[in-house]
């Protein structure tokens, strides 16, 4: 795009302001009543300058506010009783307490008016589904081009959460588009104001995320600084932690790493750790599936990570020696983080020089080879990047962004982008992570399918796609051989249904048999491989949890009973359990943090008792004491 007139020159210190209301007028004035808004995603949103904002053009339809941004933060809303009396009585603990985006809640009931227009290029997962608006207003954006879709609406404000160290400030979180934006303004390419939100609770992180005051034009210094969001860790289950055992194997020492928010990517980073203490041995002498990849042994140089999020999982890896490969002097490069509030703490409480070992990037560096190409080559050598997909199909296309056509969950965030490196790079790899399958309303599917309802990645950029049950190597493989490797780290209950339907579609020779090796790929088999390591080495919360003792009682329970809430036959199976079996040795309390009754009685609620027999069936006879806590 041409170079824009340069704005009128900035003054050497902001202006600083207590009052948001105050602000959000004067900032509709310097720009003329009509406001083109550039918001971090994430962690990075000024929320109370975002809502003073909102209400000015709310109370005047004459002002324009047209939002540009990304994963917009929002507590649960529990719908149903049950999952009311587990978390209402936790958000402030879990979720910390941020105040709701006024322009979230308005999309949620539906009230946006029409001079606020709010534009996302990826949700938080599943949060708009369903949401006529906001899947109306979605664009579909690799993160890396996202900046180009942004710039090409002219935006004339930035609004930012950051830190303050002396005349000094810091985009912390939120390099990944902002960095690039205060670049092109530099360089006469952009025209906008620059307004910060002051957060002393972010970490104050150097290099790349500093922007000097004289390049901010206002400072909103609230009489109360907003809490921090906290995007609370989930438990792994057997098969995340498989998929983490069969991932390790993959990466090799001396490499490069990259891997995603959620629990999956706290079971890869987990098992990482692991390989460095050289723990993993008796594991995989007992794996009852084969196992892919050779690189078992502890990292004696260690991995540089290149990622577009700094997760919990790297910071651990870090912090635990594994992370220790260093270019220009970090060993971490990330664009942006939202994670538990322990990793915000434990990034806030480091020393100067050792966080200066993690360093904050636009997603222009961590997502692309472009720009400084021969040194980028250079320095991320023997690539690994570990992400997520929903569903995969036999022939090795990928969809990890939608539930059903027209309907976005997340979006495609940098996935892409780090197919393309993997396969520019010498020796990198893609690796897509994926439960072999899913239950939903109580009923169970495979998450290896024949054919997709939408494609992420196409399958002609098909290359590792791990499973609990093993690792498919795809890359430059026939049809044929990549469905007979799909079909073996498959669930086992769908496995022939998978053979017959390639066969019949002439993709598969008639007289192929599914392996014997790969014919057990069962739960059971699973769970008989890992139970005697899930409290010692693979345990629920292997990166910590802000869940007390109680919830993590509850957790295993709430998910058996969610399995079974779609079926009256399995809620009546709790239901019986609940009067055969003993009960569980923390029932009382776990009911009584539910507020129900602690001792059960014959006029209990039925939804009392199907909790009380899925307490009962969850209990594997190890009583949690403590929390797993950071």
């Amino acid at each position: 795009m041409p170079p824009t007139k340069a704005g009128p020159a900035l003054p050497d210190t902001p202006q600083i302001h207590t009052d948001a209301d105050a602000m959000a007028r004067e900032i509709y004035d310097r720009v003329g009543g009509e406001i083109r808004l550039a918001l971090p995603l994430g962690l990075g949103k000024p929320v109370t300058i975002v809502n003073a904002l909102t209400r000015a053009a709310l109370a005047d339809s004459t002002l324009k506010l047209n939002i540009f941004t990304a994963l917009t933060l929002q507590r649960p809303d529990p719908k149903s009783d049950i999952e009311k009396r587990f978390l209402n009585p936790a958000m402030d603990r879990l979720f910390g307490t941020t105040p709701s985006l006024l322009y979230a809640d308005m999309i949620n009931d539906g009230t946006l008016p029409d001079n606020i227009v709010v534009s996302e290029f990826f949700f938080q997962a599943g949060t708009w589904l369903g949401n006529d608006y906001a899947q109306r207003h979605y664009i579909a954006a690799n993160y890396t081009y996202a900046r180009d879709v942004l710039t090409a609406q002219r935006p004339n404000v930035l609004a930012q959460l950051m830190p303050q160290h002396g005349d000094r400030f810091s985009m912390s979180c939120n390099t990944d588009i902002s960095a690039d934006l205060f670049t092109m303004r530099a360089a006469g390419k952009l025209d906008f104001i620059a307004v910060a939100e002051r957060n002393d609770a972010l970490p104050f992180m150097d290099r790349d995320a500093i922007v000097p005051a004289s390049d901010i034009a206002m400072v909103l210094d609230p009489p109360a600084q907003i809490d921090l969001f906290s995007a609370v860790r989930r438990p792994v289950s057997d098969a995340q932690h498989a998929i983490g055992l069969h991932t390790s194997r993959l990466v090799r020492d001396g490499g490069t790493l990259q891997i995603g928010i959620g629990a999956i990517g706290d079971a890869v980073a987990n098992v990482l750790l692991l390989r460095y203490k050289n723990a993993l041995h008796q594991i995989y002498t007992n794996a009852p599936f084969p196992l892919s990849g050779d690189n078992t042994a502890p990292f004696t140089k260690g991995l540089y990570a290149v990622t577009e999020m700094l997760v919990g999982g790297l910071l651990a890896l870090f912090e635990g020696g594994v992370l220790r490969r260093e270019v220009d002097g970090a060993v971490v490069h990330a664009g942006f983080f939202v994670e538990a509030r322990d990793m915000y703490e434990r990034l806030h409480a480091m020393p100067a020089d050792q966080r200066g070992k993690i360093q904050m990037k636009p997603v222009s560096f961590t997502n692309a080879l472009y720009g400084d190409e021969t040194a980028k080559r250079a320095a991320r050598t023997h690539a690994r990047f570990i992400n997520g997909a929903m569903q995969v199909s036999v022939l090795g296309d990928a969809m990890s962004d939608s539930a059903k056509p027209g309907q976005v969950v997340s979006g495609v965030g940098g996935q892409f982008n780090f197919f393309e490196q993997a396969f520019a790079l010498d020796d990198a790899h893609a690796i897509l992570t994926l439960p072999a399958t899913r239950n939903s309303g109580g009923s169970m599917s495979s998450n290896i399918v024949w054919q997709l309802p939408l494609t992420t990645v196409p399958r002609h950029m098909r290359d590792i796609v791990v499973t609990e049950y093993g690792a498919a190597f795809l890359r430059g493989q026939t049809d044929e051989e990549v469905i007979k490797r799909l079909i073996c780290i498959t669930d086992s209950r769908f496995q022939d249904a998978l053979t017959d339907k390639a066969k019949s579609a002439g993709k598969l020779a008639r007289d192929w048999q599914i392996p014997d090796a790969h014919r057990q790929n069962t739960p059971e088999t699973l769970t008989k491989w890992l139970q005697p390591h899930r409290k010692m080495l693979l345990p629920d919360f292997p990166l910590g949890t802000d869940f007390n003792a109680i919830e993590q009682v509850l957790l295993p329970a709430l998910a058996k009973l969610g399995e079974a809430s779609g079926s009256k036959r399995k809620l009546a199976g709790l239901i019986f359990r609940s009067f055969r079996d003993p009960p569980h040795p923390q029932e009382a309390a776990a009911m009584d943090r539910m507020d129900y009754a602690a001792t059960p009685h014959l006029t209990e609620p039925l939804q009392a008792r199907a909790l009380r027999g899925a307490l009962r069936t969850s209990f594997d006879g190890n009583p949690i004491d403590k929390p797993h806590a950071t």
